[in-house]
């Protein structure tokens, strides 16, 4: 099983590489750090499964697998991320991704995630799984601004007024590295590539956010 990891952090991918090396019967083939880069090597490798990060600097990973199934249909894709956002998950799974794993997966997670796809089905991590089915037993959780932590909700709102991260962390007491954690947690989970994208989010929800 010849796999292409995909994430843009260098000591993410070397952790991975040597993980998947001591897995039997898989070959990582290449490596890349950006959407482009994955389209690319996914062309010139014709991996049997790309382990591909949902969150890469410029186009998202969502978009590099469309375009790698689009050149090269009979290749799995994986996607990984750090949250488990029930809405990515569905997204991905409805664009063709042959699973969907936390990366705080145990190992042997992992690799019945590779092992799973290359044998053409869906892989799901468990905690994933549970919040996939939730809506059908009656426990669909918030989803959006709504699912957002009171903190991040007081955050966002800050970030909607103009607010620095610095600003922001002298008003809460708390330090910039705190707000710029939870700003990153927030681009993620509600899905915008850039500042701007949060900060126009912000102002959209404003009213919810009071």
């Amino acid at each position: 099983m010849r796999v292409l990891i995909v994430d843009d952090h260098t000591l993410v991918r070397a952790g991975l590489s040597r993980l998947l090396q001591g897995f039997a019967g898989v070959d990582v083939c290449a490596e890349a750090s950006n959407a482009e880069q994955a389209v690319d090597l996914a062309a010139l490798h014709r991996p049997e499964i790309v382990l591909m990060d949902l969150s890469l600097p410029g186009r998202s990973g969502l978009d590099a697998m469309s375009a790698i199934l689009g050149a090269l249909p009979a290749t799995r894709v994986v996607m990984m991320s750090m949250h488990d956002d029930a809405s990515h998950v569905r997204d991905a799974l409805e664009r063709g991704a042959a699973g969907f794993v936390v990366k705080d997966a145990a190992p042997m997670e992992l690799e019945l995630a590779l092992r799973t796809a290359a044998g053409g089905e869906v892989f799901l991590s468990p905690r994933l799984s549970s919040k996939m089915m939730a809506p059908l037993f009656g426990r669909e959780k918030p989803v959006g601004v709504a699912a957002l932590s009171p903190r991040q909700r007081q955050i966002l709102a800050q970030i909607g007024r103009g607010f620095s991260s610095k600003e922001i962390a002298a008003d809460l007491g708390i330090s910039v590295k705190t707000v710029e954690t939870h700003r990153a947690r927030m681009m993620e989970a509600l899905g915008c590539r850039r500042a701007t994208d949060l900060l126009l989010l912000a102002a959209r929800h404003e009213r919810e956010l009071d």
